[in-house]
């Protein structure tokens, strides 16, 4: 893994970061013509499904225009902040869905694999059923970004 200078350097770091704003950060990907693509998820931290390795983890919709981009690219980078403080990690990305199997990973389990990701960005939920029903009738996918750099400041 590539760490720039600067105070923000291991997993741990962004992890801290992530807890700090409720989960909230900015993924960015590039389109095909080489301009960036930038909106607001909920991510956190949590091992690959099928990799073990920490990943930052976070769900999208199934017409999310980020997640043809993740498709196409392969790469995002994403920044969680807290007042002036910012970690940056960026890396390949992963995509589990209903559109988008990985290879390893058993499909029937997605709507648990869903929940865990919602909850390791702190989400809570009253009616995990509904929910299930929910990110089933939305397509949603689990993106896992792999930290490949940590950037970030003091």
């Amino acid at each position: 893994m590539d760490v720039e200078a600067g105070a923000v350097t291991t997993l741990e770091d962004v992890k801290a970061m992530s807890v700090s704003d409720g989960g909230l950060g900015v993924v960015s990907a590039t389109r095909p013509d080489g301009t960036v693509h930038s909106s607001l998820v909920t991510a956190g931290l949590m091992p690959h499904p099928t990799a073990g390795q920490e990943t930052v983890a976070f769900v999208v919709f199934g017409t999310a225009f980020k997640l043809r981009l993740f498709r196409q690219s392969g790469r995002a980078s994403l920044v969680f902040r807290a007042g002036f403080r910012w970690a940056g990690v960026e890396g390949p990305v992963d995509i589990i869905g209903p559109d988008d199997a990985l290879p390893g990973f058993p499909p029937d389990q997605l709507p648990q694999l869903l929940r865990d990701v919602f909850t390791a960005a702190g989400g809570t939920h009253d009616d995990w059923d509904e929910y299930d029903r929910v990110m089933a009738a939305e397509r949603r996918a689990a993106i896992f970004l792999t930290p490949e750099r940590i950037t970030g400041n003091p």
